[in-house]
């Protein structure tokens, strides 16, 4: 889900608003700079299309000084809809949230496996890898952190691997996004592209990441289990009991019933009628409505959590706005033109073959910046899709190139604020976290890479 706007404590104080008001501000600056200019356009297959050798410099536009607020409340506007999307959506996983049934149905799961304990590591963390894919899990990861870590440690791992197996599994599954709403869903949109359209590459690759995580995990718990002195703790005091219940409720079952349901008819929906934002939402607040009451909620109680669920991402949600002000700042001073006809002049210099790794080393960036899935996708695809289309990389891939560097990089950004809760909560440093995990991360980017190039080789589409 999206990532949550504050800033981590410790040494990175500044508030990701504050840089997404810089980088308004300095988007402001370069309309004094960069000269104006437009492609001329034309419909191809149903989709507008740039031109690439119609680009002429026009007449300079700069904003002023006041034009930069006004640009705010312009650019709320323009990403009312997908804002609403995140509202909507966060607020239903607040109901699925406050019915208990995914800490109940991880509760009965480590219980059922807890004499098979170096089995727990794949089954867990194909859960959460699922639970990243298909909802965005990111922020709800601290909560389970809560419950994995003392569990690891029960089982005679450490804090790390507990940690571990929730982050790297929601992680892996985030980045491959075979059907995360805030991501691909957002993205696609935006680059015009049929929403979850090319799942089938999709869910190769995350057969793949969840594999490479699942594996490193499993052997350094293998190292940790066989030598009792690696093991760290963090803030948990080892036990050897557990109290979790043996039988998962009657009702959560029915709960993860109609959770499940909800991606089955929304994968028939988006296939079969070609299913947008407003039809993804609406079957998410229904099923949202019927998890709760098979959760044994009041209407009140639904509607309180829904309410807490949306009030959750609302930061989040807002940066969405603050992403399309920068766009909207190019477009009045139409520098957008001017900026894709120096950024395609340059990679016109990289092997076509890597035009979409460049294009994801700059997203895996970026993400420091802007720790928010949805709010890269509406700063950075209106421009990503129409360079694609000058460079020759298909706006599938440079869709992928978004969420891949989206999505790698919330394990180790100290920006990311689920990330840094979640450490606090396991009592683990940063700086050890990022020791250990550093490999993985290396790994990741390497099977990024390779997709990419296999993309980019196959023209992966529709297009």
């Amino acid at each position: 889900m999206i990532q949550k706007e504050k800033a981590p404590k410790g040494r990175f104080q500044i508030h990701v608003y504050v840089l997404i008001f810089i980088l308004i501000l300095i988007s402001a600056l370069l309309t004094y700079i960069v000269p104006s200019g437009e492609f001329e356009r034309k419909m191809v297959d149903g989709k507008e299309a740039i031109q690439p050798e119609t680009f002429a410099f026009g007449d300079p536009m700069p904003i002023g000084f006041l034009d930069i607020f006004g640009s705010i409340h312009s650019g709320m506007m323009q990403g009312a809809n997908i804002i609403f999307f995140v509202l909507i959506v966060g607020g239903t996983f607040g109901i699925l949230a406050q019915t208990k049934a995914l800490e109940s149905f991880i509760a009965m799961l480590a219980t059922k496996m807890a004499k098979r304990e170096m089995l727990l590591i794949p089954v867990l963390m194909l859960f959460f890898a699922i639970a990243g894919s298909l909802m965005g899990m990111s922020d709800e990861t601290i909560v389970y952190v809560g419950i994995l870590v003392p569990l690891a440690i029960a089982l005679g791992f450490d804090a790390i691997t507990g940690f571990a197996i929730v982050m790297l599994g929601a992680s892996v599954g985030f980045s491959a996004a075979v059907m995360n709403p805030f991501t691909v869903g957002i993205a696609q949109g935006i680059a015009g592209l049929p929403v979850f359209s090319g799942m089938v590459f999709r869910i190769v690759l995350f057969l793949v990441l969840y594999v490479t995580a699942t594996l490193f995990v499993m052997r350094y718990a293998k190292k940790v289990k066989a030598n009792p002195t690696l093991r760290f703790v963090g803030n948990v005091q080892p036990t050897t009991t557990t109290t979790q219940p043996e039988k998962m409720p009657k009702h959560h079952k029915w709960v993860m019933v109609l959770f499940l349901t909800n991606f089955a008819v929304l994968m028939f929906g988006v296939l079969k009628y070609q299913w947008y934002i407003t039809e993804i939402a609406g079957l998410f607040l229904l099923f949202g409505i019927l998890m709760g009451l098979a959760g044994k909620l009041s209407p009140n109680q639904i509607a309180d959590a829904f309410i807490k669920g949306a009030g959750d991402l609302i930061g989040g949600a807002l940066i969405i706005g603050f992403a399309q002000t920068i766009l909207v700042i190019f477009n009045d001073a139409k520098i957008i033109d001017t900026i894709l006809y120096y950024v395609a002049d340059l990679l016109n210099h990289v092997p076509a073959m890597l035009n979409a790794v460049g294009m994801f080393i700059f997203q895996l960036g970026l993400n420091f910046l802007v720790p928010s899935g949805s709010g890269q996708a509406a700063l950075t695809m209106p421009i990503m899709a129409p360079l694609s289309d000058m460079i020759g990389v298909t706006r599938q891939t440079a869709v992928l190139a978004f969420q891949l560097g989206d999505g790698m990089s919330n394990i180790i950004f100290p920006t990311v604020g689920f990330l840094m809760a979640g450490l606090t909560i396991a009592g683990i440093p940063w700086a050890k976290w990022v020791r250990w995990v550093f490999p993985f991360m290396l790994m990741q980017i390497t099977i990024a890479i390779v997709a990419l190039i296999i993309a980019q080789l196959i023209q992966y589409g529709p297009f």
